[in-house]
């Protein structure tokens, strides 16, 4: 430490940086779109279109694990949530089993 600073050793905050309110825009949007296919999706089951409503929530979470794969950390947001080979791994499964069952499982009658 230089001693040019003050205790902790931090710069001292002055007036112009301190009434700058920080814009940054909106910057979950990564996790925002995946949310709302998959509100999307489930309302198209509640009008009764079980499979279609089901294959568009998969694709969404398959869409959120590519998203996880192709941007950086701080962009996507509240989709990082551990490393990116095990979110990745872990959504595109979930998206692929979703998909699956969607196809084996008969509809409600």
């Amino acid at each position: 430490m230089d001693g040019s600073h003050a205790a902790g050793g931090r710069p001292p905050v002055t007036s112009r940086s301190a009434t700058r309110p920080q814009r940054r825009g909106f910057r979950e949007w990564p996790i925002l779109i995946v949310c709302l296919g998959i509100l999307g999706g489930l309302t198209y089951m509640g009008m009764h279109h079980f499979k279609r409503g089901s294959i568009v929530i998969a694709a969404f979470v398959c869409l959120a694990a590519v998203l996880r794969a192709v941007l950086p950390e701080r962009i996507a947001g509240m989709l990082a949530v551990r490393g990116r080979i095990v979110d990745v791994i872990a959504l595109m499964a979930l998206g692929l089993a979703i998909a699956v069952v969607t196809v084996f499982v008969p509809p409600p009658s």
